[in-house]
């Protein structure tokens, strides 16, 4: 069987972080999100995957070498300067995808521990032109919102309901199954939307099924998503790992330390912190509750907390990085600077002074 991956988004609300990397490359406990879900096809027994993607993050996956676990992958490239939507990719990869069985189709920033094959075996059995998997959320005003009958058929679907017009709180998951008979409803070289276009046509036509699971699901679209995975991840991975033993560095569970990282004395590493491979940190640093990605430099007496950084950033001595705040790839910020809270700054930006408000610096 084979997986069409949807990973052509733009990534626009984890700017500044998806300026330099697409979201499928974002790391989660230190392993790009792609890695993640090659693996997890791979053990429901799927054998090829197709990445629908631009020509910017089909070169970018390339530069990662990704490990394939034995999975066959291959490229199908949206056209440039024209999205596809959600639908449009699945009729391009027409040619490439199965036409006398169903595939799989899920998108690119869904972290899920669903077990696809339950999800094949529904589909299956209802002989449908498409199954959803569909999970609870608290606001799924958010997200693709259904009315499942009691026979599993979806009644209704609606793509971001007004939260008091929600007609539950069982929402598209973004896997589904899909029949062949499926690329007759989806007209080709346009952008097309699954969701709004092709779902709700299936749902009046009664040809539209959903399976309900209760598993891990997160969509890390929004920095808050990000954080929360890599946090809810923490747990499990920290049980996993044989930490180093560095001369009088603190740690507090639940960390993640990759590999070649460096620590001096008298550093607080956690709780809730991952550091990313050959992350280099002076004397009497403080980083709790914070992402940092590969390569990054941070200076003594340092104290982040709560944010997320970039790669290959530089941060100087004596640096205060607080709440919610966000620095891109190359970004060099000098001693004695104080970054309040929900501060964004974009790619190869230096910072020399203080910035105390809310602020995105491009």
């Amino acid at each position: 069987m084979k997986a069409l991956i949807l990973a052509g988004g733009f990534g626009t609300r984890l700017r500044p972080l998806s300026c330099t990397r697409p979201k499928i490359l974002f790391p989660i406990v230190n392993k790009p999100m792609l890695q993640w879900t090659l693996e997890s096809l791979r053990k429901s027994g799927i054998n090829e995957a197709i990445l629908a993607v631009s020509r910017q993050t089909e070169l970018a996956i390339k530069q990662y070498r990704i490990s394939r676990h034995g999975l066959k992958t291959v490229y199908s490239r949206d056209p440039l300067r024209k999205p596809l939507g959600s639908g449009g990719p699945v009729k391009k990869a027409e040619k490439l995808l199965d036409h006398d069985s169903p595939f799989l189709v899920m998108n690119g920033d869904i972290f899920t521990n669903l077990e696809h094959s339950e999800l094949i075996k529904r589909h299956d059995e209802k002989r449908a032109i498409a199954t959803i998997a569909l999970t609870r959320v608290k606001d799924p005003s958010r997200y693709g919102v259904t009315e499942l009958a009691a026979d599993g058929h979806i009644t209704k679907f609606v793509e971001k309901p007004p939260k008091e017009k929600t007609p539950s709180n069982l929402i598209n998951a973004g896997v589904y199954v899909l029949s062949p008979r499926i690329f007759d409803y989806i007209p080709a070289g346009k952008a097309v939307s699954l969701e709004r276009e092709v779902f709700t046509k299936l749902a009046e036509e009664k040809k539209l099924y959903g399976y309900v699971f209760d598993g891990l699901w997160f969509d890390i679209g929004k920095p808050e998503d990000y954080l929360q995975i890599n946090r809810t991840l923490l747990n499990t991975f920290a049980t996993q790992q044989k930490l180093k033993e560095w001369k009088n560095v603190e740690i507090r569970k639940d960390v993640a330390i990759d590999k070649r990282v460096t620590i001096g004395e008298k550093t607080l590493i956690g709780p809730y912190t991952i550091l990313g491979r050959s992350v280099a940190i002076g004397k009497e640093v403080s980083i709790q509750e914070s992402i940092v990605f590969p390569e990054t430099r941070i200076a003594d007496h340092s104290a982040i907390r709560g944010a997320i950084i970039g790669e290959n950033v530089e941060i100087g001595k004596n640096v205060k990085i607080r709440n919610g705040c966000i620095l891109a790839d190359h970004v060099k910020v000098r001693d004695n600077v104080t970054l309040g809270e929900n501060v964004s700054i974009c790619p190869a930006k230096e910072i020399a002074k203080s910035v105390l408000a809310p602020a995105n610096i491009c």
